[in-house]
């Protein structure tokens, strides 16, 4: 059932780069991943390491920004890198990654911080609002250029963004990857846009049993 009133929850925002306002310079490619003046703060142990990760990171983003909205310990992105692909989350072959993997994903993120999580591989625009009403979030595969609101994107999924609000017209999300001051935080997808971008599958994170008032 589709929304008929308006839900916002007060999530904390994390780009998957350190440097959020450089997200157009590392998009267009002007600014190399590696010259984020900020990369130590990921935990990296170099910023080669940081340059390869920091464009495959979306996922890890959107985990950070739940874990920070449901009172758990908030890791660096690379370390949480590195525990999921311990986990299976991620596969690593060369300079070839496969992933995010959404059961081992929920997997990992159940046991490691006790957290409702459920991979959805078939997921529709009125599941999100229904579980954004019961105080989820939800991890949606959409396409990169959302962010602009792409009139012709190449494709639907590929890259994931969280789902934190909602409204009869309307759903709210983080994006990893979206541009300052127009489509990082709290950005409006109008749903007659969402459809161009979203694959109709994800993850949806809640507080544990335990969490709820």
């Amino acid at each position: 059932m589709t929304a008929t009133a308006t839900t916002t929850h007060r999530v904390p925002y994390f780009s998957q780069w350190e440097s959020s306002a450089l997200v157009p310079g590392f998009v267009s490619g002007s600014v190399a991943a590696a010259d984020d003046p900020l990369w130590r703060s990921s935990g990296a142990g170099t910023a080669a390491e940081y340059a390869f990760w920091a464009p495959r990171m979306c996922g890890m983003a959107c985990l950070r920004m739940a874990l920070g909205h449901f009172g758990r310990p908030v890791p660096a992105s690379v370390p949480l890198v590195r525990e999921a692909l311990a986990a299976g989350a991620y596969v690593r072959e060369g300079d070839q990654v496969q992933g995010l993997i959404y059961a081992p994903f929920a997997t990992w993120v159940a046991s490691r911080w006790g957290l409702f999580a459920e991979a959805r591989p078939r997921l529709s625009v009125d599941e999100v609002d229904a579980e954004i009403s019961r105080g989820r979030l939800v991890l949606i595969s959409v396409y990169k250029t959302i962010r602009t609101l792409d009139p012709r994107p190449a494709g639907r999924g590929g890259h994931l963004v969280l789902a934190v609000g909602s409204g009869p017209d309307h759903i709210t999300i983080h994006n990893p990857s979206g541009f300052p001051d127009h489509s990082q935080r709290f950005h409006r997808v109008p749903k007659a846009d969402l459809g161009r971008f979203f694959a109709g599958r994800g993850v949806v994170l809640g507080p544990a049993p335990q969490d709820r008032p």
